[in-house]
């Protein structure tokens, strides 16, 4: 009798603590999984911005700093759009980024892409960000005779062309806590690494550091992934010696062909700017087909399908002065357009002679 009421006891603790149990574990697993990532060693730079105490950058080191960085070639780890927005770059974080930065780039167009060369055309250092502009800025600075009209004898005048009309630059904005802090050079390095490359000694050097591991990976082993883009497939097989453009029922694909019988060859299908199949056919005659997606990339920036591209206020023009952009073609089949109406010719009444 007593083992069944000792039983009925500890039956009725359990039911009691598994609620509490419960609660208990629900809370740990939230924590952990809203735990966030762990943040990367922090660099030489990085512990020296937590020191509260920096002084104020001095007039010596902002000449070092300009005179350091001004002209130097540089390698991009981040796409930077055309335009007088730019990028910021704080706690090595940039801004705009994701969708923000995609729409930036669709309407004012890439500046300068991951592994390209740019040169650091103008440093500016202000209250509490340094301005780092390449490839001449997102505005062309003129000289006093672009400044200068001349008149000729028939009253043309001849200007310099908008300053403004070639302007393919952009700039990064270093943003530090309520004013710059006496760094150096090699430490400014070290917080522009997000998107400026100082040590890369080639343009492929450098593109490969901006991709994940996998496709760093298979791009240095020659391979072709299901997600790759244009860009990272010629970096991986070098340029296409065939191509193919087919239709798969409504939709219009483009098929790369690498290498010939009796090799292995490798056909990648792109739709748009991403690899959806891969289908390579072995020396013996079999044949491998891959449609899973083994890489997931940012879609590339492209003009909007079915849209005109908007040409911007400031783009050069072949046409003179007061000349008007001439029809666009129509559409083969349209009606020719009407001609402007015309008043009835005046006709004098019966009777009236008319003038002279």
């Amino acid at each position: 009798m007593a083992r069944c009421r000792i039983s009925a006891f500890l039956l009725t603790l359990s039911l009691l603590a598994a609620p509490a149990l419960a609660r208990s574990q629900n809370n740990d697993s939230s924590q952990s999984a809203a735990a966030p990532a762990a943040k990367p060693a922090p660099t030489e730079a990085s512990r020296a911005l937590k020191d509260k105490t920096l002084p104020h950058m001095s007039r010596q080191s902002r000449i070092e700093v300009i005179r350091d960085f001004d002209a130097q070639l540089v390698y991009i780890r981040t796409m930077f759009p055309m335009g007088t927005k730019g990028l910021k770059l704080k706690d090595g974080v940039t801004t705009p980024n994701g969708p923000e930065l995609q729409q930036a780039l669709v309407v004012w167009g890439p500046a300068a892409k991951p592994g390209d060369p740019a040169r650091i055309s103008d440093v500016s250092i202000k209250s509490d960000h340094i301005r780092f502009e390449i490839n001449g800025g997102p505005i062309h600075k003129t000289k006093w005779y672009q400044r200068i009209t001349i008149t000729g004898a028939s009253g043309a005048s001849v200007t310099p062309s908008d300053p403004q009309a070639n302007a393919r630059g952009s700039f990064v904005d270093l943003y530090f806590d309520h004013y710059v802090p006496e760094l150096s050079p090699q430490q400014l390095r070290e917080l522009l690494r997000p998107v400026f490359d100082f040590e890369a000694k080639s343009k492929e050097q450098a593109y490969l550091e901006t991709l994940p591991p996998k496709v760093r990976d298979a791009i240095k082993n020659h391979q072709v992934l299901v997600g790759m883009n244009h860009e990272m497939v010629v970096a991986a097989k070098g340029r296409p010696p065939k191509k193919d453009r087919e239709k798969d029922g409504d939709k219009e694909y483009e098929e790369w062909i690498f290498g010939d019988p009796p090799q292995d060859v490798d056909f990648v299908r792109f739709m748009g700017d991403e690899v959806v199949r891969v289908e390579t056919m072995k020396v013996g005659g079999e044949k491998i087909v891959r449609t899973e997606k083994e890489v997931d990339i940012e879609p590339a920036v492209a003009a909007k399908q079915g849209q005109p591209e908007e040409r911007p206020a400031t783009a050069p023009t072949l046409r003179r002065p007061g000349e008007e952009p001439e029809a666009p073609p129509q559409p083969t089949g349209a009606p020719a357009p009407l001609p402007p109406p015309t008043s009835p010719p005046i006709q004098a009444p019966p009777g009236d002679p008319g003038p002279g």
